[in-house]
């Protein structure tokens, strides 16, 4: 998802220890945990209901499939059109 190598997150934890303070950090990432997965059911739940809608729009808009078709004849083999049945 993101290309984050070891340095940047090494900076990224200092700032967020400098900033927040080492009392208040399990905490911080923790909520911070929580809405990242809340954000993601959420998501995932949308992408869900976006499927299954245009999935309903594609079987509304396609003819529906006939039941009761006529048979088709036969064709004559090649034995049967050149007399040798």
């Amino acid at each position: 998802m993101f290309n984050i190598g070891p340095w940047e997150l090494i900076l990224i934890l200092v700032v967020a220890l400098i900033v927040v303070g080492p009392g208040k950090l399990p905490e911080v990432a923790k909520s911070l945990g929580k809405a990242t997965r809340e954000f993601k059911k959420a998501t995932t739940g949308i992408k869900k209901e976006f499927d299954e809608a245009i999935k309903s729009i594609e079987e509304t808009s396609q003819p529906p499939k006939a039941q009761n078709q006529p048979m088709q004849e036969a064709k004559p083999t090649a034995e049967a059109e050149n007399g040798k049945e």
